[in-house]
């Protein structure tokens, strides 16, 4: 039982799913809908340009049946006449052409938006398989396509055959009439028949859109497990990443080490707390914490400060306060300038009295901590 849950596709896709089928072409497709939009907007751009189109296509038809002597006894001439009455009729048509062309690549966008990928065309070996394709052809996919075809015939077959009894009438004057005329109105007939036989594709693709993105977000479907993996490689293996947050904190105290010797005091609780503060006035506004620790890492930052002649002073509460406080390369809190001042001053003082330059300053007692950053 909890193998079967483990293994039904009942999770949506997750952002990287739905990215990994982007980049092979699976994106939601309607066929329907450009079919439907390129028809419709060819009837209104034949019924708009309908009279440029059909005085083109007469002055086609003048040319080719009034030929001159020497276009119909010179080879040359007749095969240059030739061309010259297909890029007349080229011309005529050229602006249909180009808008359904930009319509045809616009319109697959409104529901999958842009998406071209080199691997959609690439060959591969399962398109080849012969089980493969059987189980396309017979499965429910296939059916839903067979459906959908004949809808598609059985709606413009009815609607085709409404607009054809309607215009029937008007069909049968064509011949009465001048062929200038006739052909005018051959064109507007032809326009509005199209147009309202396209209008029925635009109920089926109203249909097959919905259904589409339904069927799309339904393929990508994920089971549970698949979702833990993936996080798994995304996130990295629990043992991976524990590797990599202690190899961080290695460094991190490694970096933490080296700026010790640059500090100008150790202020230490002796038993638990170190913090090392530097004071640089033309870096920062106030005094900058460059490294902190309490027990063993507390213990080192002492001897990296022995080491390197860094002052070392034990104020308890003002170590702790500061560790407590204020992370690396902080500055201190607003409310410990005062006693972060005094204990500099004092080093200061004290490194003037080491080269006989002042006299010895007194020992600091009872530092101005504030209660708020009191702690035991």
């Amino acid at each position: 039982m909890a193998e079967s849950q483990a293994g039904e596709r009942s999770e949506q896709a997750t952002p990287k799913r739905l990215k990994e089928a982007r980049e092979k072409g699976q994106v939601a497709r309607s066929r329907e809908l450009t079919t439907a939009l390129l028809l419709i907007t060819a009837s209104i751009l034949l019924y708009s340009f309908s009279a440029s189109i059909g005085a083109g296509f007469a002055k086609v038809a003048r040319q080719a049946f009034t030929p001159s002597r020497d276009h119909i006894f010179t080879d040359k001439l007749m095969l240059s006449a030739i061309a010259e009455l297909l890029f007349e009729a080229m011309i005529a048509v050229a602006p249909l052409f180009l808008i359904l062309f930009a319509i045809a690549l616009l319109t697959p966008m409104l529901t999958g938006g842009m998406s071209f990928s080199f691997k959609a065309i690439s060959p591969q070996a399962s398109r080849m398989s012969v089980l493969k394709g059987f189980k396309r052809m017979f499965g429910l996919h296939a059916l839903i396509e067979l459906l959908k075809a004949l809808a598609k015939v059985s709606v413009v077959f009815i609607v085709g055959y409404l607009v054809l009894a309607q215009i029937y009438p008007q069909l049968i004057e064509l011949g009465a009439g001048s062929v200038n005329a006739g052909i005018g109105q051959a064109m507007d007939l032809v326009a509005r028949s199209f147009f309202l036989v396209s209008l029925s594709l635009l109920l089926i693709a109203l249909i097959d859109v919905p259904y589409q993105i339904w069927n799309h977000a339904r393929q990508l479907k994920m089971t549970k497990q698949e979702i833990k993996d993936e996080y798994k490689e995304t996130e990295g293996k629990p043992e991976v990443k524990g590797r990599i947050r202690q190899t961080q904190r290695e460094m991190a105290q490694r970096r933490m080490m080296d700026a010790i010797p640059d500090a100008d005091v150790v202020v230490t609780n002796p038993e638990h707390y170190s913090v090392a503060i530097k004071y640089d006035a033309m870096r920062s506004s106030a005094p900058v914490v460059v490294a902190k620790g309490v027990d063993i890492i507390a213990m080192q930052i002492r001897k990296v400060a022995i080491a390197n002649d860094v002052p070392i002073m034990a104020a308890p509460p003002l170590a702790r306060a500061i560790y407590h406080t204020t992370e690396i390369d902080q500055e201190v809190p607003q409310g410990l300038y005062l006693a972060v001042a005094q204990v500099l001053a004092y080093i200061f003082q004290m490194r003037s009295f080491s080269e006989g330059k002042s006299a010895k300053p007194k020992p600091l007692k009872d530092l101005p901590i504030p209660d708020d950053l009191q702690f035991d």
